[in-house]
């Protein structure tokens, strides 16, 4: 897992997000509150929640583009564990959280950057990338 995890308020405005990814090169940075954790944006969201829907970046707060569904894991939760979680939920990033504390997060890379988790890794994202229907 990645211990050095930036995060962005509820408050903060879509374009502090997407600086903060485009800064560290990912696709997703956890939001908290109050030092919880409380959902988490995606590069994705960002452009279907907010720019296809022809919203400014300055204008508009994370709280109102972000996924509020958090799936996390436990600092003590193995690796196969972390995989079955991202398969099942399709996910890429899993933020790690210690009492609603953000810890840390797991990526498919860091799964796939390890020789004995090949397989977690590649079942995980072939399930994660299953195709789903066109949201309206």
């Amino acid at each position: 897992m990645t211990r050095e995890v930036r995060s962005v308020e509820t408050t903060n405005s879509v374009e502090e997000a997407a600086k903060i990814m485009k800064e560290l090169n990912v696709g997703s940075v956890p939001v908290t509150s109050g030092g919880r954790v409380v959902g988490i944006v995606t590069d994705r969201d960002l452009v279907l929640r907010n720019v296809a829907n022809g919203r400014g970046p300055r204008d508009t707060r994370v709280e109102e583009v972000m996924t509020t569904t958090v799936v996390s894991a436990t600092p003590d939760m193995d690796v196969h564990q972390a995989a079955d979680v991202m398969a099942k939920n399709q996910i890429r990033r899993l933020p790690v959280t210690e009492n609603d504390r953000l810890v840390g997060i797991v990526s498919i890379g860091d799964l796939a950057v390890r020789n004995i988790y090949e397989n977690e890794a590649g079942e995980a994202l072939s399930n994660i990338s299953q195709p789903s229907r066109p949201q309206a």
